[in-house]
């Protein structure tokens, strides 16, 4: 992999203040009665921090000179973004079902993209003041408020104890899953923070078979494969693959690398 053309610590310290900064943008609009909820052709919520955090991470992200794909931002044809090397890849806001109700449970995404693969992320939990970030070359850590960081542990081979199912989306199909883990205790929770509990070893698995779109995974994805996780497609042992032409995910499960 080519990375000797970019400065890894660099771009994470960027995309660390770039979702600080889209955190406070978000609590503004989180603290007011009138959060200017829409809704998007494809029936998901909109809200006016959506787009507050979008301009915010945008005007940080853009110093880098590398292009942005962001959930908020203008629809790019794949013809131009085929060809792209590195690239960032951004839900502004992750959870704004979560962000409705009021529970916390949203996060700011920010990947770093080589080609079809995550090399970087960063996930921040205004309310919660959690951010993680993590990437191969540099390991994955957590953060508390003003704490200070704490190195997560790589993972290894495990029972089963916990699996992490989405507040949101737990359909039957996932539940079926569940079922084949019948010792296992099951945690549902909103937004990128359910690979947190995997990456902090709260959880051992999370199967998705609810749509999700590549920036609701990229941040994730990239700080997982620092503690030996993958996102596996369902049904084998392929990963994840970012900047399809459809950027629509198939359905995945995330857990040890089987490697």
């Amino acid at each position: 992999m080519e990375t000797t053309n970019i400065n890894l610590q660099q771009l994470t310290s960027i995309a660390k203040k770039a979702s600080l900064e889209a955190g406070k943008a978000i609590l503004t609009v989180y603290q007011n009665a009138d959060i200017g909820l829409e809704v998007k052709d494809d029936q998901s919520p909109l809200t006016l921090a959506d787009k507050a955090a979008h301009d915010v991470i945008s005007q940080h992200l853009n110093v880098t000179g590398l292009p942005i794909l962001s959930e908020e931002g203008r629809t790019i044809p794949y013809d131009e973004r085929k060809n792209w090397t590195y690239f960032w890849l951004v839900d502004p806001l992750d959870g704004t079902k979560e962000f409705v109700k009021k529970n916390g449970e949203f996060t700011v995404n920010i990947a770093l993209m080589y080609k079809n693969r995550p090399i970087m992320g960063v996930i921040y939990a205004p309310v919660l003041k959690w951010i993680y970030w993590g990437s191969e070359e540099n390991g994955a850590w957590k953060q508390v408020g003003s704490e200070d960081p704490i190195r997560l542990v790589p993972l290894e081979e495990q029972e089963v104890k916990t699996i992490v199912a989405s507040r949101s989306h737990l359909n039957q199909e996932t539940k079926e899953i569940i079922d084949k883990y019948p010792g296992a205790e099951t945690i549902t929770m909103g937004s990128s923070l359910k690979f947190m509990l995997i990456a902090e070893n709260k959880a051992q698995l999370y199967p998705r078979l609810a749509p999700t779109m590549e920036w609701d995974t990229g941040s994730a994805h990239g700080i997982l494969i620092a503690l030996n996780c993958q996102l596996f497609q369902m049904g084998g042992n392929e990963v994840l693959i970012y900047n399809k032409e459809n950027l629509l995910n198939p359905s995945f499960i995330a857990g040890i690398s089987r490697n």
